[in-house]
């Protein structure tokens, strides 16, 4: 059985992600000075990815 094109990966499309994963959301609040140590990464706020 073959995948749906909406299914595929888009790294094979080449897209940009519009959602970050977790870690790459506190990443960018550190680096935004956003961040402060021993903050649970639960409930985090939303982020933009940068371009």
């Amino acid at each position: 059985m073959s995948q749906h094109n909406s299914l595929k990966s888009s790294s094979i499309k080449g897209g940009k992600r519009n959602v970050l994963k977790r870690f790459e959301r506190v990443e960018l609040l550190k680096k935004r000075g956003m961040w402060k140590e021993g903050t649970s990464v639960i409930g985090l706020r939303k982020t933009k990815p940068e371009e």
